[in-house]
């Protein structure tokens, strides 16, 4: 019998992926949903971020997914200033400094980057893209995540980020879910979407 319960949410903008805050800031307990008592964030987006974001009252979750032995992908739909020529996707790919914790630098590890063509074949709210010109839409898969990691690569290369969605955790996707909108998952489906086993 499932104890645990897991949902996957569609987090919009202008929202902490949290549900306590001492900031006067949008929560996921501002989400049209009645959650159970002991949910928390898996793996958070900052406030200015949005995408596929996992919830569930499983702590365990956490421990596997993100501090295992196994590396899991994580990917990100990204829109920054300018074009961005080859040679620097380039750079991304093959690793770039960032800062880090006490203002040292950290080299990310080699990561898989694309130019997307078509940003709207990815998520379902594609009416509300705003389009900066000159810019370019990267999709960025990364099996790490320090503080902010995405947001520092590009700007690393010069490429400000203008937008920031989560894709996909493994073979857990937004699966054409709208802004805000929930979807509860069976725990079943969602191990071996996440390719973990408790």
């Amino acid at each position: 019998m499932q104890t645990h319960r897991y949902f996957i949410i569609h987090k919009p903008r202008n929202m902490v992926s949290q549900f306590v805050s001492s900031h006067d800031v949008r929560l996921l307990g501002d989400l049209d949903f009645d959650f159970p008592e002991g949910t928390h964030a898996i793996g958070r987006l900052d406030k200015d971020s949005e995408g596929l974001l996992l919830l569930t009252t499983n702590k365990r979750i956490t421990r596997l997914l993100f501090e295992g032995s196994t590396p899991h992908t994580r990917s990100y739909l990204v829109q920054v200033k300018y074009e961005v020529p080859d040679v620097k996707i380039e750079l991304l790919r093959a690793g770039i400094g960032i800062s880090h914790t006490n203002d040292s630098i950290y080299t990310t590890q080699p990561c898989l980057v694309e130019r997307i063509a078509h940003p709207e074949t990815y998520i379902s709210n594609a009416g509300e893209l705003q389009f900066y010109i000159p810019h370019s839409w990267l999709l960025i898969t990364l099996t790490e995540g320090k503080f902010h990691q995405v947001r520092k690569m590009v700007k690393g290369i010069g490429h400000p980020c203008k937008r920031l969605i989560r894709i996909s955790i493994e073979n857990l996707t937004l699966q054409g879910l709208a802004p805000g909108e929930v979807k509860e998952l069976t725990e079943e489906e969602c191990l071996e979407k996440l390719c973990i086993q408790l």
